[in-house]
Parts: structure tokens; sequence; C-alpha cells
């Protein structure tokens, strides 16, 4: 019996180290033959230089400019590597910013630098083909601009390898929603539920990767060579769109659906909006322009159309494309599918029964209850369906819950009204800030007539005033209650008794979310008071928790204190 075990795990032994060498040899084929070619650039003989004028900076015709608050307006003309080539020179300084809070915020999450480096080349893998799936003239925008880059970083990859993974991690982003805070949220009103009638849009992004990185917004305004001039809403280097306008009053915002983790690299979701914005003037055109290109994660795109008067949602999946439209005068989306083609599809059966109890479904209910409060919807009701952080009827729920409108993690707010080409975008704190108008009409009109002013049409008298009662009392809170739950998940680790003062104080910053009594609970358990940390664990319990499985986490550490 000895000799046959031996024997078997010798045979064990062997195929295990097969499986080792054809894992490591196949990870070695894959990564020597990703796509890394370089695309060719169209770049004037005569490189221009940056010049300071008059309170702004140009490179050739384009412009950047501070804004107010956290705002930068960026102009950007000509053809795609000169777009490009414009957008690093005049923003190297922030790309560099934002890269490094980038970088800086992974490494806090995962702070093995062997495991980072391994990650590097899983990236590279994964995005192996994701050059091919992004159209031309963007990856020429992209390359140009990467040559801005800093070297610092290139331990993770070439520069332009870089920047285009950085297109894609928004994507990866929303598949692990369910493991980042991931919640966006946006809706459409019209018609009688609208305070004019006519079509207003509100939404908020919530892509988080820590306060440093969402510290400095771009205002963006293209005048492309090809297709529609159009404004977007992101960070420094981004050519992809995440919230935008285009001259003919088309609007694209993007929000995260139920997506299993991809196993290959497509086309990303911005690229994809940024394509129906340059290109499509209504909800059709933009439907036909998504259902032409593939994606690698599930994300719904709400488009508002000035031509249509409506707005719709394109729900896009590796699996499929469809159109969403309401027979009413509001449209809601939050991050789950709602056209019949996809729940009548028996393959969605998991992902629909998923929604359920899901904190998408909820702030869903929650859009919906609080515009059928402030019908017909202004402005200013808008901006405040965008501020609000309670629960259904108005119930407290906690501060940063992912069940909230407003999580205080929103990377910017923006309010459209196609129909008179008026963007209104959130300065800091996240979407509390004052919201500065835009007049993208007047905008347009003067470069219409040929002009290249780098000033940006303001309409000050339209801007919609910050929640100062927020920023003054809710911001410091929600600020002490994130600085005091990383010292608590310090203390876990380590396994560190801290002052009972703290702990106390700790409680009462932020008494109705769960989180505050699971992390409390861990510590306890962590220093071997059971008794409270069982405690702790069942007022968790109690409170309104918006995934299932953490509901079910912290009932098994429950039971296990009890048993």
């Amino acid at each position: 019996m000895k000799r046959v075990l031996i024997r078997i795990a010798k045979y064990l032994l062997l195929i295990f180290t097969g499986f080792v060498t054809l894992t490591v040899i196949t990870g070695v084929i894959l990564y020597k033959t990703a796509e890394r070619s370089l695309p060719q650039l169209d770049l004037p003989g005569i490189t221009p230089e940056l010049a300071e004028m008059d309170g702004y900076t140009s490179f050739g015709s384009s412009t950047l400019r501070r804004g107010q608050g956290d705002l930068w307006e960026l102009h950007l003309r000509g053809n795609p590597s000169v777009r490009g080539l414009a957008l690093g020179e005049l923003c190297r300084e922030m790309m560099y910013r934002q890269e490094s809070a980038f970088i800086n915020e992974i490494r806090r999450m995962i702070p093995s630098e062997r495991y980072l480096s391994f990650l590097k080349y899983i990236t590279i893998i994964f995005n192996r083909n994701l050059s091919a799936n992004i159209p031309l003239e963007y990856k020429q925008e992209i390359y140009a601009a990467s040559f801005a880059c800093s070297s610092e970083f290139d331990f993770i990859g070439s520069a332009y390898e870089r920047q285009l993974n950085y297109h894609a991690a928004h994507d990866l982003g929303h598949a692990m929603q369910e493991y980042m805070l991931v919640g966006c949220s946006s809706f459409g009103v019209w018609g009688a539920k609208s305070a004019d009638s006519s079509l207003l849009i509100g939404r908020n992004f919530d892509f988080y990767v820590g306060d440093e990185f969402a510290k400095e917004k771009v205002v963006s305004f293209i005048y492309p060579d090809k297709g529609y001039r159009f404004a977007s809403v992101s960070w420094a280097g981004m050519v992809g769109v995440l919230s935008g306008m285009n001259e003919k009053g088309v609007t694209v915002t993007l929000n995260a659906a139920k997506s299993q983790p991809p196993i290959a690299s497509k086309t990303p979701i911005s690229i994809i909006a940024r394509e129906i914005l340059q290109y499509a003037s209504t909800i059709d055109e933009a439907f036909e322009i998504a259902a032409g290109m593939e994606a690698f994660v599930s994300e719904s795109i709400l488009i508002g159309s000035a031509k249509d008067g409506v707005a719709a949602i394109i729900e896009k999946s590796p699996g499929g494309t469809n159109l969403f439209r309401v027979d009413g005068d509001m449209i809601i989306s939050t991050n789950h599918f709602q056209s019949k083609e996809f729940l009548n599809n028996t393959k969605n059966r998991k992902s629909i029964e998923s929604i359920e109890g899901s904190h998408s479904l909820y702030r869903y209910k929650r859009l919906d209850q609080l515009i059928a409060e402030s019908s017909p919807v202004t402005l200013a009701g808008a901006a405040a369906t965008l501020r609000d952080y309670r629960g259904l009827g108005n119930k407290e729920i906690g501060l940063t819950n992912e069940m909230s409108i407003n999580q205080f993690i929103a990377h910017h707010a923006v309010i459209f009204q196609p129909e008179s080409l008026m963007m209104w975008v959130s300065s800091s704190d996240w979407q509390l800030g004052k919201m500065v108008a835009y007049d993208l009409g007047a905008l347009f009109s003067v470069q219409e007539s040929g002009e290249k002013s780098p000033l940006t049409p303001l309409r000050e008298e339209l801007a919609i005033e910050a929640d100062s009662a927020a920023i003054a009392g809710t911001v410091p809170i929600v600020r002490e209650f994130r600085e005091g739950a990383i010292t608590i998940r310090d203390a876990v680790k380590e396994k560190r008794v801290i002052e009972r003062a703290f702990t106390d104080r700790f409680l009462i910053v932020n008494s109705q979310y769960y989180y505050t009594y699971e992390l409390l609970g861990d510590y306890y358990l962590a220093i071997g008071e059971r008794e409270l940390a069982a405690k702790h664990y069942g007022i968790a319990l109690e409170c309104d928790i918006p995934y299932p499985a953490t509901r079910e986490m912290i009932a098994k550490k429950l039971k296990s204190i009890k048993r």
C-alpha cells in the first residue's frame, strides 16, 4: 500500500508539474504575442510651443485654463495626433498627478511589489488585443498624449501601454463592482415630469479611486476634424467619454451593470461612448454605433437626444446590445438592465435574481421616489436628487452607504439640458459644490464663426449653488469616518488595542451605517473581546446592508462566535 501511495503521489506531482509548465509556456506565448504595435501619427513638421497669456495656456490652437473650483477647462482642436499631442503638453503635470494617485491607490490595495509586478504581465496578457479593438483615431490621440507621461511608472509598462490600459480600468472597476465603490445613478425627465417640459438629465459618476484621484476634474471641449463637436467631463489623459454632450444635443452617461469578470478585452465602454458622442445625432444613430462595437463588460449607456426630446438606455454586454425605451416621461438608470430582451433571456437568470435585494434596485426605487416628490423637476430639484444621501422614505441608512444616491465618492455629477445645449458640472466636494453652468450653444456658435477664443462661455446667473449646509456639517463627518476606518482596519490587522475614546467616537460619527458596527466587530474579535464583537455584529445585521453576500458574511462571523 505504501508503494502504491508513493507511485500515485509521483504521478500527481508529474501531472501538476506538467500543468504548471504548460501554464507558464502559455503565459509567455500570450505575453510575447500581445498586440503592442504603435499607431502612425500625423503630426505637424514644427511642434508648437507652450505659451502663457491672460490666465490660460495655449499649445497651437488648443488651450487650457483653470476654471472654477477644482475644474479645468480644456479646448482641443485638430486631427487626432495633434489633439493628443496638445492634450499631453497642456495636461502634463495633471496627468502625472492622476497617474500617481491611481498607482498609490493600487499600492494601498495591493501592497506587495512582487504581486504588482506579476499583475503587470497579467494585465498585458488580458489586454493583449485591446489596441485592435480601439478605432485608429483614438489610438493616435492616446499615443500622442502618452509622450507627456512620466518614465517613473515604466515598471508597469510603456507610457502608451499604460494609457491604453487605463482606458480599460473603468471597465474592470465596474466588473468588480461588488468589491469596489462603484454605484452610478442617473435619470432623465421630460414632458410633465420636467419643469419646462424639455428633456433634463442628471447623473452621478461614482468611480472611486481615492479622494486624491478626484481632486482635479477636466471639462474638455473637443473640436474634431471629423464628426460633431462635444464636451465631456473626466480626468487628465482620458480620451474616452464618461459623461458628455455634443453640439446636436446628444448626451451620454455610463452606468455599470451586473457583469461576470471578463476573460478577454474588447472595446472599453468609454471609447464606445466617445464614438457615440462624436458621430451620433439621435438615439437610433447612437444605438447603431453601440451595436457595431464589442464590449467586454456590461454597461447601461443612458442616451439623451434633443432631436428625439427623450432619453433611452442602450444595454451593452459581451453578448449583445438592446435598446430600452419607456412609454412615460421619465427614465432611471442605476446598475442593472431593464429591457424585456434581457429579462426574457434565460442565460441572464442568475443576473436577474441578483437584482432583487441589490443596492442597484434600492437606488432605482429611491430615485423614483425623489423624482415623484419633486415633479415637475427643476434644475435645483435635479441637483438635490443627485445630492441625496438618505434611504427610502428619508430613512437614515448611514453616510457612504452604497444604497444611497450620494455615497460621497462621486468623481463628478452632471446635469444636461440637451435642447438648450446647457451643461452643469459639479465642483468639490463631490457633487455638493457649486455646479458650474456651461453654455455649449454659445461656445460652438463662436467656433462656427471662425473665432478661436480660449474662454469658455459661462452662465453665472444659471449656476446651481453649493449645498453649503452639507459641506459645513456632513463633509467633515464623512472625512472623519473614513480616516477612523483606516485606523481601525490597521488595528485589526495588527491585533492592536486602541483607546476606547477613539472607538466610542467612531461609533457616534456614523451610527446608522452597518459597516461601522461590522468593523468594530472585527476589531473586538481581533483583540479577543468576543462578547463585544458579537454585540456589534448583531447590530450590523439590523442595519441596511447593500449586498446579500455581505449580510451572510456578517451572520457567519456572529455564528462562529456563538458556537
